[in-house]
C-alpha cells in the first residue's frame, strides 16, 4: 500500500521502519521538531534522519492544520495513513484524506490511558498489564474503533523501562497487521466503551514529587515509574533534594509519622509511609539508592548519617 506516516521519536521511527520492511510505499512523513520537554529528549531516535536516509519527503510541524500539510497529504495519494506518537490534534480534513482512513497506534490498553505518558501513569496506578492499541482515528484523541490490542503483564520487578521495551517491540508488528486488516476491508473495529475512558496529561516535575502520606506501594510504584532515563521521583532531606532511584516495600508494618527515617536495612533505609501509619498497620518504604542534584549516587544507608530525621515533599531548613 501507499502510506503516509505522522510519527515522532523512537515510537514513530520504529513504526516507519516496520512499515517499510513490510514492503509498503511510504510517500510522505510528517514529524515534530525536537522539543524542550524532558520527556521528549529521551527515546528520541530521529524520524527526520530516517526520512532523509530513505529519500522520503518530510514535513516538520508542531501542529498539522495548515494548508501545506493538507496539500502534501492529498498529493501523496495514499491508501492509508499511520500515526505513531504524534503529539497534537489532527483535523478530520487531514486524517480522512487517505482512501482507507488512518490508523493510530498508542501505547495503552484503550479506552484507558489516552493522552500522554501512558506507561508511567499505568505503572504509578499499579495496573496489572499494559499494552498497545491500533485503532481507526476519529476526531477525539485516542478514541476511534479498535482494530487490534496487544498486552503484556506487569510484575513487581518491572520498571517503566522494561514496559517501554516490551511495548515498543509491539509498535511495528501491530501496525503492519492493522494495515493488512484495513487493506482487506476490515475497517469497522470494536467501538471503545467511553464509560471506561480516561485521559492523562503530560508529566512534569511536580508529578514526580513523593508524598509520604501515600501508601508504601504507591511510593514504590512512583519510583519505578520514573527510573532513568526518565526524570526521577524525588523528595527532600532538609533543604537538599534527593532523587530516589530504587526502592521496595517492607514486608512488615512500620508505624509512626510519614517521612520518618526509621532504621537501616541492608544497603537501604526504612521510611514511614501512609496517612494511617500512626496506627502501626501500614507498610514502609525501603529506599535503596539515591542521587543528589550534583549527580552523585549513594546507597541510602551510606547517605544518611543517622536515623530519626525526616524526608519531606518540599524543602525545609533542617532534616
Amino acid at each position: 500500500m501507499r502510506v503516509v506516516v505522522f510519527g515522532y521519536m523512537t515510537w514513530g521511527r520504529r513504526t516507519i521502519e516496520a512499515v517499510l520492511e513490510a514492503g509498503h510505499d511510504v510517500a510522505l512523513i510528517v514529524t515534530h521538531p525536537d522539543g524542550d520537554n524532558a520527556y521528549e529528549k529521551i527515546f528520541n531516535e530521529s524520524v527526520a534522519e530516517l526520512a532523509a536516509d530513505h529519500g522520503i519527503p518530510l514535513l516538520v510541524r508542531n501542529r498539522a492544520e495548515d494548508a501545506e500539510v493538507r496539500d502534501a497529504v492529498a498529493g501523496a495519494d495514499a491508501d492509508a495513513m499511520v500515526v505513531a506518537n504524534w503529539r497534537t490534534w489532527l483535523p478530520p480534513e487531514v486524517y480522512s484524506l487517505p482512501r482507507l482512513g488512518t490508523v493510530n497506534v498508542h501505547d495503552a490498553l484503550l479506552p484507558a490511558y489516552a493522552g500522554f505518558a501512558p506507561l508511567n501513569w499505568a505503572l504509578i496506578n499499579d495496573e496489572p498489564e499494559v499494552g498497545v492499541t491500533a485503532h481507526m482515528m476519529n476526531a477525539e484523541f485516542d478514541a476511534g474503533d479498535i482494530i487490534l490490542q496487544w498486552s503484556t503483564p506487569v510484575s513487581d520487578d518491572d520498571t517503566v523501562v522494561d514496559l517501554f521495551d516490551r511495548t515498543l517491540a509491539m509498535f511495528g508488528p501491530i501496525t503492519v497487521e492493522a494495515l493488512e486488516r484495513v487493506a482487506a476491508g476490515h475497517r469497522d473495529g470494536t467501538p471503545q466503551d467511553r464509560t471506561k475512558a480516561s485521559y492523562f496529561h503530560r508529566r512534569c516535575e511536580e508529578d514526580n514529587r513523593i508524598d509520604w502520606t501515600w501508601p508504601a506501594r504507591d511510593v514504590f510504584n512512583l519510583v519505578r515509574a520514573q527510573v532513568d532515563p526518565y526524570p526521577n521521583a524525588y523528595c527532600f532531606y532538609g533543604a537538599e533534594r534527593l532523587r530516589v532511584l530504587r526502592a521496595r516495600v517492607t514486608e512488615d508494618a512500620i508505624g509512626g509519622t510519614p517521612g520518618r527515617i526509621v532504621i537501616r536495612r541492608g544497603s537501604g533505609v526504612v521510611i514511614v509511609a501512609g496517612a494511617e501509619a500512626r496506627r502501626g498497620r501500614s507498610r514502609g518504604v525501603v529506599i535503596e539508592r539515591v542521587r543528589t542534584d550534583d549527580g552523585r549516587e549513594f546507597d541510602a544507608a551510606d547517605f544518611f548519617p543517622h536515623m530519626g530525621g525526616y524526608l519531606t515533599s518540599h524543602p525545609r531548613a533542617s532534616a
